[in-house]
């Protein structure tokens, strides 16, 4: 088993280094808020997060260990949705609410990508529905239900996501709605399967050049509170995450529609 691609690269370090810092902090970080007190156990499964994240960073570095640690992130992943996210909705549809579940659901997805692509004869035969062809799908359906709700939040909140446009750019209420409506777009895209990879990687795209423009001169100019570092760290993590996303269409024509695969998955559909 080798790197498959760039955004594998980034997506295990970017696990790697989340963990790390979840060691070094001994405590929850930005990737795994918001998150209900659970009392003594609490401490306990920060640190177990920072391990998984670390340990499964690695594994996906390293050769036959990356179906495994693709196994085990996938599987954490889903019990965090599970556990922490899903039931927030009997809540209410608020926008913590729907935000941290559309984060978490972008994980599942790089992560069950991975999953996919990786699989062997073992898990072919025992989860045939995660693997393959079958569970890129699956990934990817999932993927373009999570950026949707990035999109709708744009509209939400036009004034405060107006405000964190750079500010030698033009018209900063029209971006806002811009960048909510490709969004909104691309997800899609991605769930009818028009234009899915390109929706994919301008998504992608999309995430990282926020990254780049808005808390790129953040972080060199001014002291950024812990808040706004989460933020920072969300959305490294995110724009890893989608490029794992982006990079499963490698190999399809451009205007590919959801029934079709990477060469490499086909015999496997």
């Amino acid at each position: 088993m080798r790197i498959t691609s760039m955004g594998h690269a980034v997506f295990a370090a970017t696990m790697i280094g989340v963990g790390v810092l979840g060691l070094v902090k001994g405590d929850f970080t930005a990737v795994w808020q918001p998150i209900y007190k659970i009392g003594l156990g609490s401490e306990v499964l920060a640190y177990l997060c920072a391990v998984v994240s670390v340990v499964c960073g690695i594994g996906l570095l390293w050769g036959r260990k990356a179906v495994q640690a693709a196994r085990v992130l996938l599987l954490y992943l889903l019990i965090w949705l599970l556990v922490f996210r899903i039931p927030g909705l009997l809540h209410g549809f608020t926008v913590d609410v729907y935000w941290s579940l559309s984060q978490n659901l972008v994980l599942v997805a790089a992560a069950w990508v991975l999953y996919a692509s990786f699989a062997g004869e073992w898990d072919r035969r025992r989860v045939s529905v995660a693997t393959g062809g079958k569970g890129l799908r699956i990934a990817r359906t999932l993927y373009g239900l999570a950026i949707i709700p990035f999109g709708i939040a744009h509209f939400q909140y036009v004034e405060h996501t107006a405000s964190m446009v750079p500010s030698w750019l033009p018209a900063h209420v029209a971006w806002v709605y811009l960048t909510g409506g490709a969004f909104i777009a691309a997800g899609v895209s991605v769930l009818i399967g028009v234009c899915a990879r390109l929706a994919a990687a301008l998504s992608a795209l999309q995430m990282g050049l926020f990254l780049a423009l808005v808390w790129g001169p953040a972080v060199t100019t001014r002291s950024l509170n812990r808040f706004e570092w989460g933020e920072v760290l969300i959305t490294w993590v995110l724009t890893a995450a989608a490029w794992v996303v982006a990079d499963s269409y490698r190999g399809m024509p451009g205007l590919a529609g959801r029934k079709e695969l990477t060469p490499a998955l086909r015999q496997s559909a």
